[in-house]
């Protein structure tokens, strides 16, 4: 968490929306999505690792070569235990809305309306979808779209960094030389966590939230 010193109005608005949506029943006709995404620079062994045996673990060189770098798109439905997942070269404005049109329209095809949480960053607005599409075909993507963003500073509250956490831990903590291998690893880890429909229990609420951070709100 940050460095607290005071709570202002607009921050505990936002918070309690995102709060508020968490706390609700399951609704798959209105599904809450989770969105983040994560850097991952491309690092290739120098040396091949000496593999892993009885009582000794893999073990590699300090020497190693960058790639470059790469972006993971993570959105989570975590009540579902369902998550989507694209490796891209880059994160711009028309690599998110083309992962959002992949996800509300493939993945979601079936529901009212997509809630998605998600920072404040400047990709994660209305006007990448205008950037990347037609006027006709971003309308008809933000009509299932209700973007709810968390607070500057807060991005605790979205779910989607605990299930980067998880992905870090099982899959993407290691030397990945080239975004195709990236892109396999990935994409056979989120298959595998949606197979055993991995959830995330969020126990964080409006009530925890007022029992620890009250003394800090200002009107």
């Amino acid at each position: 968490m940050w460095c607290i010193q005071t709570i202002d109005s607009e921050f505990r608005k936002r918070m309690y929306d995102i709060l508020d949506l968490y706390e609700e029943d399951y609704d798959p006709k209105r599904p809450i999505v989770c969105l983040d995404e994560k850097p991952k620079q491309l690092i290739e062994d120098k040396r091949k690792p000496i593999p892993m045996k009885p009582g000794s673990t893999e073990k590699y060189d300090y020497e190693y070569i960058r790639n470059g770098t790469a972006n993971i798109f993570m959105a989570v439905e975590f009540k579902a235990g369902k998550r989507a997942t694209q490796v891209t070269e880059r994160r711009t404005m028309t690599d998110f809305a083309q992962f959002m049109k992949v996800l509300v329209i493939d993945e979601y095809s079936e529901t009212e309306v997509v809630r998605v949480v998600s920072d404040n960053l400047n990709i994660h607005k209305e006007k990448a979808f205008y950037e990347a599409f037609s006027e006709d075909e971003a309308k008809q993507i933000l009509k299932k779209i209700e973007f709810h963003y968390t607070p500057k500073h807060a991005s605790w509250l979205n779910a989607a960094e605990i299930e980067i956490g998880v992905m870090d831990e099982e899959c993407t903590d290691r030397r990945i030389g080239d975004i195709g291998k990236l892109t396999n690893e990935v994409a056979a880890w989120t298959k595998r966590r949606n197979e055993n429909r991995k959830k995330i229990n969020w126990k964080f609420t409006k009530k925890t939230a007022d029992e620890k951070l009250s003394k800090y709100y200002v009107s």
